[in-house]
């Protein structure tokens, strides 16, 4: 495939999930054939850090199998046999990697991803078990809480703490020195994007205490491709390929989640891997565990990237057009401000964004029907869209306070029919 068809593909997912940075990177049999970026960002893109989220259960799901493989634990042991103090004491391991235990999916207290971290006995102490949603094995219920149980009975049994488990006797042979606990430079800021207005606020890189083995991790393109690798491969210093391929196996009554990976087709061949998000970070890596082909992405926003549609939109060989790149807003223009927000045609809900220096007025039953207005000095006038030459008119109550929007006989409102407005007018998008 030519390179360009794949940044073309990489710079869409920026465009279309308004992204500060996203860098992004394919595998063929196991090796990086392309690697790129689109957005802004310190340093080399391929180097660049990112938070990776739950990418790291991964790291954690590979040193539990690793004891499992030498006999230090069972998958069908209760990880009250490691951690007598949980609340959960009679959660096999096997049902904390597969997410099939029924405990809660986040441990009470603030939250964790955007708080700093607290320590295990704080973290046992406010989980006691009442949380739980489901009995054993009754559904597949995503769960943090259950990683960070099976990071610290990792650390007991090996008499360290779970990173340097991690760090020692997995990522050290095959070659992730990138992959770190904490960021290094060069590495991505964090941000939420404001969803009307387009400007950033910085999201905190939190240590996570206890719960770091749900989600801390900090990798790159170049070594979250090494690990993509190793899932499809194995390698013989850390664990080979058929205790790979049975972490693979989804465990019922999971259809799409074996031990600690997920699974998922994208154009008829099995991958394998996992997203990650934190406050400000996406990530995806997937690869297809026969032939080593696969994706990683990893962009610094809360929100907007499809992680889990990575592998089909950077593998899916139809074209795409030439899409402007997002660009975060600065300062919203005064006339434009108070336009921002909800606004109704009859009942239908649209939404008004202010992005790359002009005004979208966006249906939310349909995204793609997308109109857009540019400011002139006493005007506001649409450039695309059904509404592509007209004019918007902001009408204003008594007080100057914007009354309704209106567009060639469209009329939106705050609420949906208005009665201090006109009736709405056509449809929008129909002759």
């Amino acid at each position: 495939m030519n390179p360009a068809h794949w940044q073309a593909r990489l710079d869409a997912l920026q465009s279309r999930g308004r992204l500060p940075s996203i860098v992004g990177g394919v595998l063929r049999g196991g090796e990086l054939a392309w690697t790129g970026a689109s957005g802004d960002g310190p340093g080399d893109p391929d180097d660049r850090h990112y938070r990776i989220g739950s990418i790291t259960k991964t790291f954690v799901a590979v040193a539990v199998l690793r004891l499992r493989d030498a006999g230090l634990l069972a998958l069908d042991d209760p990880i009250g046999r490691f951690v007598p103090e949980t609340g959960y004491a009679s959660s096999t391991v096997r049902s904390l990697l597969s997410h099939t235990s029924g405990m809660q999916s986040e441990p009470a207290g603030p939250w964790w991803e955007r708080s700093p971290g607290g320590d295990f006995p704080t973290l046992a102490d406010r989980n006691d078990g009442s949380g739980a949603v489901a009995g054993p094995g009754d559904f597949f219920h995503y769960s943090n809480l259950g990683f960070a149980l099976l990071g610290e009975a990792v650390a007991r049994i090996a008499g360290s703490t779970w990173w340097d488990v991690v760090a020692t006797e997995v990522l050290g042979p095959l070659g992730m020195a990138r992959t770190t606990f904490h960021p290094a430079a060069p590495y991505a800021q964090g941000y939420s994007v404001d969803h009307f207005a387009g400007t950033l606020t910085p999201e905190p890189h939190q240590d996570t205490g206890a719960m770091a083995p749900a989600g801390q991790a900090w990798s790159t393109v170049a070594d979250l491709a090494r690990w993509g690798r190793f899932l499809a491969f194995g390698h013989p210093a850390v664990l080979d390929a058929a205790t790979l391929q049975e972490m693979g196996d989804p465990v019922s009554p999971a259809t799409d989640y074996g031990l600690g990976l997920r699974v998922l087709e994208c154009r008829g061949r099995p991958m394998v891997g996992h997203t990650g998000s934190m406050p400000g970070f996406l990530a995806s890596l997937f690869v297809d565990p026969h032939t080593g082909d696969g994706t990683v992405a990893m962009a610094n926003a809360t929100a907007g990237l499809d992680t889990g549609g990575v592998p089909l939109a950077l593998l899916s060989e139809e074209p795409v057009e030439p899409t402007e790149p997002w660009v975060p807003t600065d300062a919203v223009p005064e006339p434009a401000r108070e336009l921002l927000g909800l606004w109704f045609w009859g009942n239908t809900a649209h939404e008004m964004r202010w992005s790359n220096g002009r005004l979208e007025l966006r249906s939310l039953i349909s995204s793609d029907a997308v109109d857009r207005f540019e400011l002139g000095d006493d005007r506001i006038v649409g450039t695309e869209g059904y509404h592509r030459g007209e004019q918007l008119n902001v009408l204003r109550k008594a007080d100057g306070s914007v009354g309704h929007l209106e567009i060639a006989t469209f009329v939106y409102t705050r609420t949906p029919y208005d009665r201090a407005a006109p009736i709405p007018g056509g449809h929008p998008g129909i002759g």
